[in-house]
């Protein structure tokens, strides 16, 4: 922790600012701008960032389903999950400077300086949801739009990965996990060519081809949400 860090009403004033919200309890933003690391502390954050997490997947879920009406959820998941990751809520934090009020290890802030980190998410999640509880939902919701407002059409998509998505629906249906099984190997050492199929309790098998075992099994996955219903057709395809 630095020496130039603000507390009390220097804070408030801050990160009042900051956030346009100005806290009535000093106490609770102070634990949300506390990491575990903080040399001394007595509490942290790690609670107000699992309420965090939850009041923004909210917040974000609502605007998305009032932004893009005619999206369907299989088109909207992605930018949703996109928009709640660890490496947007670090951006907020950067764009905030909020690395100036948190409370944590003076080693940890100088390994991720200008990076953010998750220190930084961890403590934009623990803010949110100590703006939720001081102030109410609508506080923390005017706060969330400030910052994500702009990003819903900008977020960088990060692919859809087949197999954590296979595997994700095979647990809601309970059915037990995925099993990939190499039917064949072809091809030279330099250039082989895989052929994997997956299994899945009460479904017949799909297959996937790839240059290597990994992208066959994506392959695989990727053909069986296509042919249940999961994916549409065409999604995930590079």
């Amino acid at each position: 922790m630095g020496l130039n860090r603000p507390t009390g009403n220097e804070l408030a004033e801050a990160i009042a600012a900051r956030t346009g919200h100005a806290f009535a309890d000093l106490r609770l933003l102070e634990t949300a701008l506390t990491h575990s690391s903080a040399v001394r502390a007595v509490v942290n954050n790690e609670r107000l960032e699992f309420l965090g997490d939850r009041v923004l997947g909210l917040i974000m879920a609502e605007l998305l389903y009032k932004e893009f009406p005619k999206a369907s959820e299989g088109e909207i998941a992605p930018r949703f999950n996109a928009l709640v990751d660890a490496r947007t809520c670090s951006q907020v934090g950067i764009e905030m400077e909020l690395d100036r009020f948190v409370r944590a290890e003076a080693a940890l802030k100088a390994r991720t300086r200008g990076s953010g980190g998750n220190y930084l998410a961890d403590a934009v999640e623990a803010l949110i949801a100590a703006i939720y509880l001081d102030g109410g939902l609508e506080a923390a919701r005017r706060f969330v739009l400030r910052y994500w407002q702009q990003r819903i059409h900008t977020v960088a998509i990060k692919p859809p990965n087949p197999k954590s998505e296979l595997q994700e629906w095979v647990a809601r249906i309970g059915v037990g996990r995925p099993e990939y099984v190499i039917d064949r190997r072809e091809g030279p050492d330099h250039q082989p060519l895989f052929t994997v199929s997956v299994h899945v309790s009460g479904f017949a098998p799909a297959k996937g081809t790839g240059g290597s075992r990994r992208a066959a099994e994506e392959a695989a996955a990727a053909a069986m949400l296509r042919r249940e219903g999961v994916w549409e057709t065409g999604e995930g395809a590079a």
